[in-house]
């Protein structure tokens, strides 16, 4: 596969047609990897760019919803063949614009198809209750109907799957779509909407517009004419667009990331739990919001565990992800790898023992991109910022404790609750973590990251807005519920 091509323009996807901004504005988007890579330019797009794209979707909806479910799952497999057929090229378009590594941009592909067949699926199940009524003579049911136009907003750290496990419901249950994907990913975004306009979506039932937040987005959100907002990003920003929803009536569904733990008991497999910690704390350079961050480890255990995690840690390859042998990217971005770096910092003033990383990589094959280290800390108490603040990079922070009961209690010592996973043997030990972790994703036995397309997926305290996204409880945020009375 080639590492460079001719720079190319990409377009908005309006009412049906590529158009560029009405602002003539572009972005040029780079590699991570090597910044002397460029990918193409991406529009910057105004209100009025938005407004027809938020009209077009309006006007596409009365339509769209009339259809069958059948017919619209028609569509989603449709784009999931296509989808298939270019798995490759927009896996590599994946690792070259945002630095996650080609098996793993291939890998996150694969699951959009997946995601879009699910739903296409969905397509022909119920979507109502038949409720006794007091009256005999009378027959009440409970339907669903559409929001209407729904508003995506999306991050860069997963560019494929994220837009599909948005879209897909939305468009399965009968709404339309403006989707507004990270400025960091358009390029890749517009590769997976190809696929929709190859599909043959009727024109306006798909929109995708290129902008910065605070204009795209934020006019996304406030825009009259939209119905549902469902975001993936920072929780300050998730924040802001639940008051703005909040504030005009306009349903809305937040998923804010993670400070996630791994406990390790005295009795684990400690051969698997150092992998699964590394695969889920690092893997992605540590850029996902159920990535691992604190690993809460048993003082039995606790030598034993470091020791065998920093021999793993040492062998992983940092590089380009589109070459063979590389198990880690870069940072997404400059301002990811400053972040990640300023953390680091932190820990080191507050501290924290740094024992593996903890630096920017330089030399041949690294001063072109935004290379961090794989890092470790170890003597890391909970009121340090890196055991509080959500990093978003190759940050491992070990934290030692004397009992399950004590660890529980640390896992739990954060304003986050996206996922959790523990490392034990003992059925009691399994269930307090069931019943007493505070947290929408608990896995036992496995890492921290990971959640199968058919679960629901979503988290507690400030990790989310409370709802859920993917698998069947997609239904509850995409479509209202109307109770029938029938009498004759």
């Amino acid at each position: 596969m080639s590492s460079t091509t001719e720079i190319q323009t990409y377009f908005n996807y309006i009412n049906g047609q590529w158009t560029s901004a009405s602002t003539g504005e572009v972005e040029v988007r780079s590699n991570p990897a090597n910044t002397n890579d460029k990918l193409g330019s991406i529009p910057m797009s105004s209100l009025d760019d938005l407004n027809l794209a938020v009209s077009s979707a309006k006007q596409a909806s009365q339509a769209w919803k009339k259809l069958s479910g059948s017919a619209r799952g028609d569509y989603l497999f449709k784009a999931a063949a296509i989808l298939e057929s270019r798995i490759d090229e927009i896996a590599e378009t994946m690792t070259r614009e945002m630095g996650k590594t080609f098996p793993e941009a291939k890998g996150e592909t694969a699951r959009g198809v997946a995601i879009l067949r699910y739903y296409a699926g969905e397509g022909m199940r119920s979507i109502g209750d038949v409720i006794p009524s007091t009256d005999s003579e009378a027959l009440m049911l409970t339907t669903r109907v559409p929001l209407g136009v729904v508003g995506v907003i999306t991050p860069w750290n997963f560019p494929v799957a994220i837009p599909i496990w948005k879209m897909a419901p939305a468009l399965i249950y009968g709404n339309t779509v403006v989707i507004k994907p990270a400025a960091e990913t358009g390029i890749t975004c517009a590769k997976v909407i190809e696929c929709f306009a190859a599909a043959g979506f009727p024109a306006g039932v798909v929109n995708m517009i290129n902008g910065s937040g605070p204009v795209i987005g934020q006019g996304l959100v406030e825009h009259p004419d939209v119905h549902g907002i469902t975001f993936t990003g920072s929780g300050a920003v998730g924040k802001r667009i639940g008051q703005w929803a909040l504030a005009r009536g306009a349903k809305y569904q937040l998923e804010m990331g993670g400070k996630n733990p791994v406990i390790v008991t005295a009795d684990a497999n400690l051969d698997l739990a150092v992998d699964a910690t590394i695969s889920g704390g690092l893997r992605s350079t540590g850029q996902k919001c159920t990535a691992t961050s604190r690993v809460i480890v048993q003082s039995e255990v606790f030598e034993a565990f470091q020791d065998k995690l920093l021999q793993k840690v040492q062998q992983i390859t940092v590089g380009d992800g589109m070459k063979d042998g590389i198990w880690m990217g870069p940072c997404a971005n400059e301002n990811q790898l400053n972040k990640v770096l300023s953390y680091i910092e932190k820990a080191k003033e507050e501290g924290g023992k740094l024992i593996a990383g903890g630096h920017r990589l330089q030399g041949q094959g690294y001063d072109h991109g935004y290379f961090v280290q794989p890092t470790v800390f170890t003597e890391v108490t909970t009121g340090m910022t890196i055991a509080q603040e959500e990093i978003f990079g190759p940050v491992l922070a070990l934290m030692k404790v004397d009992s399950v009961e004590e660890a529980l209690a640390l896992a739990n010592d954060v304003e986050y609750g996206l996922s959790a996973s523990i490392f034990t043997t003992r059925i009691d030990h399994m269930l307090s973590f069931i019943n007493e972790m505070e947290a929408g994703l608990v896995r036992i036995n496995a890492e921290s990251a990971g959640v199968e397309l058919q679960a629901p997926f979503g988290g507690m305290k400030q990790s989310s807005s409370h709802s859920r996204e993917q698998g069947r409880a997609a239904i509850e945020f995409y479509t209202s519920i109307k109770t029938v009375f029938i009498k004759s």
